[in-house]
């Protein structure tokens, strides 16, 4: 298989773990907000157990799958400073990927202790991140 292939797979899953963190955060705004036990709460329990499983987490793996596939047919990037910040930046997505999967458990269990507002502010960490982590891959900085 080509690189160019590897990269397509890499940037298609990278782009689907990216679309289920910015939009879980955004389903646990909703949750804060609805009541405990009603029919929004449990609704918004299954969607957000349905994204967390067979999207976000396959995403996640097959990013993973894909960049280490990368790295082993280039491995010359493990020595480049862009990646060492790129690397800290996906570990910020990684903490925060965990993060938004303990808040599930949470919701599920009817134990959520956080406000909408909380939940507005975390929505905004994984673009954060996401701005570092392209610029990292396309602009290269020396530094």
């Amino acid at each position: 298989m080509s690189i160019e292939w590897i990269k397509a797979g890499h940037i298609i899953a990278v782009l689907s773990w990216m679309a289920g963190m910015l939009y879980l955060p955004r389903l646990y705004v909703y949750h804060a907000s609805a009541k405990t036990g009603g029919d929004l709460s449990e609704t918004l329990k299954i969607m957000e157990r349905r994204l967390l499983r067979f999207i976000i987490n396959p995403a996640m793996i097959a990013s993973y799958a894909f960049g280490i596939w990368l790295l082993v047919l280039e491995p010359a990037l493990l020595r480049e400073p862009f990646m060492h910040v790129k690397f800290t930046a996906l570990l910020g997505m990684q903490i925060t990927h965990a993060l938004l999967a303990r808040h599930r458990r949470a919701f599920a269990a009817d134990r959520n202790t956080h406000t909408p507002r909380y939940f507005r502010v975390l929505n905004e960490v994984p673009t954060l991140l996401m701005i570092v982590i392209v610029i990292m891959v396309v602009v290269r900085p020396s530094f």
